[in-house]
């Protein structure tokens, strides 16, 4: 079975992206491996955690998961999940592949001042800058911030290709190109400019971390 693997930096579409494909794409499921990470991270007392990514439980969890789901579910499964190290990048996304997965990975890139954009938008993201000015500080996203240049500098090698630059272009209109390089076909959107914006909003909402 299929496996589309959406990389990119943090608040680069990833999320909204694979949602998009699994809303028009019959069959899909969406597999976050942030939760493993997530789980895992709970699990140590708060001096520990740090990268779940650099837990060794995280990469192995992500494979078997992934592994289980393309086997036993009919239509494509939807990774969205920053992974920038290339020895990480091999244990997961490449073991799959040795594992006779059909991976298809894309990096979803935009310039620094894009992403930007898009982290102070997300989630709650209006409200706060109603309140607080819009060059107020991303706080909970300080972190993706933190992140934003290593991985718009190593998601552009050729190791992590395919890129999708996303400057210009809605969430529709990505998924419309990964489903033509995937070859498989996406139902028609018929979303409205409102139902289409609420939609993307009540996604964004849904995965705001406080942890």
């Amino acid at each position: 079975m299929t496996l589309i693997w959406l990389n990119g930096p943090f608040g680069g579409g990833k999320t909204q992206t694979a949602h998009e494909l699994s809303r028009r794409l019959p069959g899909s499921v969406v597999c976050d491996p942030e939760h493993a990470g997530f789980g895992l991270r709970r699990m140590l007392p708060p001096a520990l955690r740090g990268d779940f990514q650099d837990l060794t439980s995280w990469r192995t969890a992500v494979v078997e998961v992934l592994h289980l789901a393309l086997r036993q579910n009919r239509g494509p499964v939807i990774a969205p999940m920053t992974v920038i190290e290339p020895t990480y990048f091999e244990e997961t996304v490449d073991r799959l592949r040795t594992m006779g997965h059909e991976v298809h990975h894309f990096s979803l890139l935009a310039r620094r001042e894009t992403v930007l954009k898009r982290l102070r938008e997300r989630g709650f993201g209006h409200v706060l800058q109603l309140l607080a000015g819009k060059d107020a500080p991303l706080r909970r996203d300080s972190w993706a911030v933190s992140k934003l240049d290593i991985c718009l500098e190593r998601l552009q090698d050729k190791q992590f290709a395919e890129h999708v630059w996303t400057d210009t272009l809605p969430v529709r209109e990505v998924a419309d190109h990964i489903a033509k390089t995937v070859g498989v076909t996406l139902r028609p959107n018929r979303d409205g400019p409102v139902g289409g914006y609420l939609r993307r909003s009540w996604t964004s909402v849904k995965h705001i971390r406080f942890d």
